[in-house]
């Protein structure tokens, strides 16, 4: 028996073709740009099952390998359908300590829908993420979840710098094992990039807090606004524990290389997300009462077209802005973002500007007032088949502008410097530098996941090494304690 007294014969599979493709209720343009709320309404228990019944349950399941965790997909798709969402949420929660985060925020469509093979075949894509999703919320409010309990408490800790979606998943995987873990975070909220830099219209921060505190009461300890480096040093880290994680993130800005593009008349993207999301918890933001972060009544720029790019003109719509516009200097099909965020950001009212790259900016004092740009073709690929753009003779334009804000992508900071740890080495590209086979750093038991590895990434991605790096240390720290 199912949800709500339905019936649910066992096998009922493969209906891609006999039942459409339907996606959660998304709330209507101007009903959402009134808040800040999450814009897509939970999957009914109905849809929940005939979704489900979907799935191909294709023998080589390419929804699976298309997501980084190796989620199980057909397997707990098929116990959705038939009415068994228990077993379908255990099954979803094994391999992926956030499903709720994922299922909202994963950019589906270039991972497991995106390989779906009923969605290749035009059939529409098994709605994966919010299944996910749905599952994992009937979970709480079920309580099916409940504090890790270890069957067995080791004397070992380990200390993770970072408090992301890569920190979180290493601490819940460390937690499981029975290693005491203590989490220092640099803000004064947790979360990482899932508290401060992702919108509250695509993840609600009650959703983070509630991993918080689960996380909490599994024996999880947070040290907040402690800054490696100055508060406790990366040294001290490794005398007091058995192992140090840094999972630390990708926070570094590119900034943009034009005349007149000084920090008083460009916002960094982050900078105005965090922002954003400070008004959202209730703090009082100095810059966003001067309306440096305030676009309200504003002619907004947004310069990029990535999914932190989307996220800056959906959160300037919502503040108020009399127009946004999204200036990129390839063209829509190039663009690295979401689809379904660029669907979502037109719906909204922002307008796209392909193939136009800024030249120079413009300002009075400390206000911008427009942006000189330039007309862009497309030449010859580059190294990563993605076509270089090229300027075109001639095409020079002004575009009106009282704010903008750079979305140009991130670069690792200086983590050695940082941390006090010259010893600490690095990839050329400023990210860390692991042992081929893992996880472990130029320091003796010292690893990294996350952005700070990989550089600017997927939250799936940061999860998937955050997972990973944990059963590293497990592995390694056990193997060491057999062995003395």
């Amino acid at each position: 028996m199912g949800l709500n007294g339905l019936m649910f014969r066992e096998g009922i599979m493969l209906r891609f073709a006999q039942t459409a493709r339907i996606a959660p209720h998304r709330r209507d343009s101007e009903q959402r740009l009134a808040d800040f709320n999450e814009i897509y309404a939970p999957m009914d228990p109905l849809s929940l099952h005939t979704q489900s019944e979907r799935c191909a349950q294709c023998g080589v399941p390419f929804c699976q390998s298309g997501c980084p965790l190796d989620n199980n997909i057909p397997d707990w798709l098929n116990l959705a359908a038939q009415g068994q969402e228990r077993e379908a949420w255990r099954l979803s929660a094994a391999t992926n300590t956030l499903p709720e985060i994922c299922g909202r925020i994963c950019p589906q469509d270039r991972l497991c829908e995106g390989s779906c093979v009923p969605g290749q075949a035009g059939f529409g894509a098994i709605t994966i993420g919010a299944v996910e999703t749905a599952l994992t919320e009937q979970a709480w409010n079920e309580g099916w979840i409940s504090p890790i309990k270890p069957h067995v408490e080791h004397d070992h800790s380990v200390a993770i710098v970072g408090s992301g979606p890569a920190g979180l998943a290493a601490a819940a995987s460390l937690r499981d094992a029975g290693f005491k873990v203590h989490i220092y975070e640099r803000a004064d909220r947790p979360g990482g990039l899932l508290t401060y830099g992702i919108p509250s219209f695509k993840l609600e921060k009650d959703v983070v807090m509630r991993r918080i505190d689960w996380l909490e009461k599994s024996g999880v300890v947070f040290h907040l606004n402690c800054e490696i480096g100055e508060d406790e040093t990366l040294a001290d880290l490794r005398q007091k524990y058995s192992a140090v994680l840094l999972a630390s993130g990708v926070y570094g800005a590119r900034k943009l290389n034009a005349p007149g593009a000084s920090d008083k008349l460009v916002v960094p993207a982050l900078d105005y997300l965090i922002g954003a999301n400070r008004t959202g918890f209730g703090d009082t933001v100095a810059d966003f009462d001067s309306g440096r972060l305030n676009a309200k009544d504003k002619h907004v720029v947004v310069i990029g077209g990535g999914d932190t790019a989307m996220d800056c003109v959906r959160t300037a719509m919502r503040q108020g802005a009399k127009n946004v516009t999204c200036l990129y200097r390839r063209d829509e099909k190039n663009m690295p973002g979401s689809a379904q965020e660029l669907r979502n950001a037109r719906d909204e009212g922002v307008e796209f500007m392909w193939l136009a790259s800024p030249k120079a900016v413009h300002g009075k004092g400390d206000t911008p007032a427009e942006i000189k740009a330039v007309r862009m073709q497309l030449g010859a690929p580059m190294a990563d088949g993605r076509a270089m753009p090229e300027e075109m003779p001639d095409s020079a334009f002004s575009l009106p502008s009282t704010m903008i804000i750079a979305a140009l992508g991130f670069v690792p900071e200086d983590l050695p410097k940082i941390f006090d740890a010259p010893d600490l080495e690095t990839t050329r590209w400023g990210t860390l530098a692991t042992a081929r086979s893992g996880f472990e750093t130029s320091l003796a038991r010292v690893y990294a996941a996350g952005d700070c590895l990989r550089g600017a990434s997927l939250v799936v991605w940061a999860i998937r090494e955050g997972r990973d790096a944990a059963a590293q240390i497990i592995h390694e720290t056990l193997r060491k304690e057999i062995a003395a």
